[in-house]
């Protein structure tokens, strides 16, 4: 989504998981307040029809929506182009994506098919990096990665390290993501966030897990260098409180200076 023409460019991505649900909770409201150029959503579930107008089509913004083939769930290549987990808009000067990568679950099918399908993305991101610095632009990939990098980016890493999203080759894989020599990307939140513990962006429901900041860094701004460098600011809007949530995830907020 995209609410005007661009200056600066201040992009919000969330996993709102359920826009619908999460339209009743609050989100409609802090859609109304947020000072977002671009909203990068992930987990929508519900498609523009099934949705009332003033959650699908908010006034001031234009919206462009990937749908899943498979409805009521979450594509670069050929396995996944209907899978709804991934869609890109080019702006003046950037492309912007929004990216809801699969969870998987080790020792099933759904582990197997995050495997492949990060295999065909990697693939993807270094074509659209080249691609777009031989046209003079910058590159942004926002989204739910499903996956915590470093033990930085995971509360109980040492409880999550035989568990989907921790897992030694999801994380050397996301390490060849941000490699200059391989996919060539930078971690915008954790250049303006080093050497500290999170900031996190996802809390199960479970137990106390956000009122204890036990949380998971899942959700990533992913930029082409030259635009990493003219971030701003970046931010977690994470909830005052457990009832005021309108998601299991937080918006990741970054300023960019254009």
């Amino acid at each position: 989504m995209c609410s005007r023409v661009l200056t600066g460019l201040i992009v919000t991505s969330v996993n709102v998981n359920g826009r619908r649900a999460a339209a009743k909770k609050g989100f409609t409201e802090w859609l109304a307040g947020t000072s977002a150029d671009v909203l990068c959503l992930q987990e929508v579930r519900a498609e523009a029809h099934q949705l009332p107008e003033e959650v699908a089509r908010p006034e001031g913004w234009f919206s462009l929506h990937a749908p899943a083939a498979d409805k009521g769930r979450a594509g670069v290549s050929a396995e996944f182009d209907g899978s709804g987990r991934y869609v890109e808009a080019d702006l003046p000067g950037v492309t912007v994506a929004s990216l809801y990568l699969p969870s998987g679950e080790v020792g099933t099918e759904r582990q197997e098919q995050k495997y492949r399908f990060m295999d065909e993305f990697l693939t993807y991101l270094k074509e659209l990096r080249e691609r777009a610095a031989a046209e003079g632009r910058e590159v942004l990939v926002c989204g739910d990665w499903n996956i915590a990098h470093t033990e930085a980016d995971l509360k109980n890493w040492r409880g999550n390290r035989k568990n989907a999203g921790f897992l030694p080759e999801e994380r050397e894989w996301l390490s060849r993501v941000l490699d200059p020599a391989d996919g060539g990307y930078v971690d915008v939140v954790r250049a303006q966030h080093a050497g500290v513990e999170g900031p996190y962006s996802w809390w199960s429901y479970r137990g106390r897990a956000f009122d204890n900041d036990t949380g998971w860094r899942i959700d990533y701004h992913m930029a082409s260098a030259g635009l990493a460098g003219r971030a701003l600011k970046a931010e977690v809007e994470r909830a005052a409180t457990h009832e005021e949530r309108w998601s299991d995830h937080a918006p990741v907020t970054v300023t960019y200076e254009m």
